[in-house]
């Protein structure tokens, strides 16, 4: 069964809920059920072997826990002799005996359950009258990853999660990414390291710190072991919504994964991982959405832990969090001497250029340039997520730059790689195709300038201060109504002109050019009694990627305008003229 038709066949269960449940409670029971019946599906084939080495150890008064995890071949297993086809032998008990089985999970496995809220769901669905006939609908479909591979079953729960959102109205791009984006975030964050990775034996750490179900983890693993089946990647990563922590647990489950590593809450206010460091890191963080909820939390450490915290750099507005996860992905990277981290983060716009100089946005755009850990910034097609059809961005930071690409950023415009989708997902009605991927890695690769076959440049290279500028506050003198300049009469300034603030205008000078030689050129020309107020002069930084990559194109010639125009107003003439007529 592929995957839509897998898709399809469990969302029919939405037919028996219809009447009984609202739709956006639909999730709440076709959810844990598909993570029950693939966890039944794994550990069916050991199963007896599990009974007996239970039974045989039970006798021996010892504790079977470690026996049983050697026997199931996983890092759980169940200890009843239940599983969901036996389940359906007894109509009457199927709500004891449906709690008994889930009981005899291993603790990870019961834990998955408690954040479905699946005991409640369960009594909800037997007062129902609905409870069998779910079950036997689950009890048909075989989930067992010879039939359905994990990247399949990673696929069909961002469809389930993706529908429930729409018919819920709440936003599914908080809960994954859509799996091309993925692709090229990973391809992105492992190209200059493909030699490294391919050693035998190689370990390293992945971290996402808003996990979802668990997609760019998944990707990431599936990519290491079709480079090199001899490495091994240890998964870490942090989830807040309930339904998509348990999903994310199951998945690393099956995959052999320690699910003590997926940590549940809010990473902003409550870090699941608080003293570890991580060779890379992937994060699709929720942008446009306001931090008022953790705003306490995050003040805190700010203000008293400052560049010992996470955000000692500064803060954005609380109108959009998603800069307080690059900032905390940057206090996760592990030491330079110590190997140095790499990592991809999808944002909107707005941390490109929110915020003037001396704002929280700037001052964190200042910290990662000026301390060289930007690689690249690419610019993705509108239309690619399911929530929003606005533009994004995808920033690869690090702070084991090559030695080319040191004190420097390089741009990359994909916004015009793009396919038609054959159907539109929500607001997704673009995607990536496996050649745009490799373009945009390989412009990434190669770092080096080029354009498009029409001459528009889609990759250009910055050297680091290119982004910077100095505020400056221009002051002009206040004068009285004989046109005398105003002096202060007392203090450090008695003697000096005062300014007129309705006069006073503030200036933006590049990083690369001389304040001084900047006002003697375009200030004092025109406004020769003019001055610099130097306590005032601030140093911002903004990334204005579009206007890096416009391409001025001249207007027709005038002579053509007008015969257009010419050849317009005849025909309306004539159109009266019939009218008239």
């Amino acid at each position: 069964m592929n995957q839509q038709a897998l898709s399809a066949f469990i969302w029919s269960v939405a037919d028996l809920l219809r009447g009984d449940y609202k739709q956006s409670d639909y999730g709440k029971v076709i959810l844990p059920f598909t993570v029950l019946r693939r966890l039944d599906c794994v550990l069916e084939a050991t199963k007896p072997a599990v009974l007996a080495e239970l039974e045989a150890k039970s006798r021996l008064g010892v504790n079977p826990e470690p026996f049983l995890l050697r026997k199931s071949g996983h890092r759980f297993y169940n200890q009843s002799p239940l599983d969901m086809p036996k389940l359906l032998g007894d109509p009457d008990n199927i709500a004891h005996n449906l709690f008994t089985y889930v009981q005899g999970f291993s603790a990870d496995v019961r834990d998955i359950f408690d954040h479905f809220e699946f005991q409640a769901q369960t009594e909800r669905l037997a007062k129902a009258g609905l409870l069998y006939q779910v079950a036997e609908k689950f009890a048909q479909i075989d989930l067992h990853p010879d039939k359905v591979s994990n990247a399949q079953m990673g696929l069909v729960f961002e469809e389930l999660i993706r529908k429930f959102a729409e018919i819920s109205n709440e936003t599914a791009g908080e809960h994954f990414t859509p799996r091309e984006v993925i692709r090229l975030m990973v391809d992105l964050i492992f190209i200059e390291d493909n030699d490294v990775l391919s050693q035998p034996g190689v370990v390293r750490t992945l971290y996402d710190p808003t996990a979802g179900t668990g997609g760019m983890l998944s990707v990431a693993g599936e990519y290491l072991a079709a480079m090199n089946p001899n490495a091994r990647l240890t998964v870490y990563g942090q989830e807040l919504n309930p339904e998509s922590h348990a999903i994310c647990k199951a998945d690393m489950l099956i995959k052999g994964q320690d699910v003590a590593n997926i940590a549940f809450g809010n990473t902003l206010s409550d870090d699941g991982h608080p003293h570890m460091k991580f060779d890379y890191m992937l994060a699709n963080p929720p942008f446009g959405v306001e931090w008022k909820k953790v705003e306490k939390e995050v003040r805190k450490e700010h203000e008293q832990r400052g560049f010992d915290g996470r955000f000692g750099p500064g803060l954005p507005r609380v109108s959009d969090g998603s800069m307080l996860f690059l900032l905390h992905l940057i206090s996760k990277m592990r030491p330079a001497k110590d190997g140095g981290s790499r990592f991809g983060i999808v944002l909107n716009g707005s941390p490109l250029f929110t915020g003037g100089a001396g704002s929280g946005e700037s001052e964190i755009r200042r910290y990662v340039l000026e301390n060289d850990l930007v690689e690249a910034i690419v610019g993705l097609p509108n239309d690619m997520f399911y929530n929003t059809g606005i533009g994004t961005y995808v920033w690869i930071i690090s702070n084991r730059k090559p030695a080319a690409r040191q004190g420097q950023v390089q741009l990359i415009d994909a916004s015009g790689m793009w396919q038609k989708m054959r159907k539109s997902l929500g607001s997704k009605r673009k995607e990536l195709s496996d050649a745009h991927i490799e373009r945009i890695t390989q412009l990434f690769g190669r770092f080096e300038e080029a354009s498009d076959e029409d001459g528009k440049p889609i990759s250009r290279i910055f050297a680091n201060e290119a982004f910077g500028y100095h505020t400056i506050t221009v002051e002009r003198p206040l004068r009285d109504a004989e046109g005398k300049v105003a002096l202060f009469e007392k203090g450090k300034q008695k003697g000096k002109p005062q300014p007129d603030s309705s006069l006073r205008d503030t200036e933006n000078v590049p990083l690369t050019e001389d304040v001084g030689e900047y006002f003697q050129r375009e200030v004092l020309p025109h406004a020769p009694d003019a001055w610099i107020d130097p306590d005032k002069t601030k140093v911002g930084y903004e990334i204005p990627f579009n206007r890096h990559f416009y391409v001025f194109k001249p207007p027709r010639p005038l002579a053509e305008i007008d015969a257009d125009l010419k050849r317009t107003t005849d025909r309306i003439l004539d159109m009266i003229k019939g009218l008239s007529a």
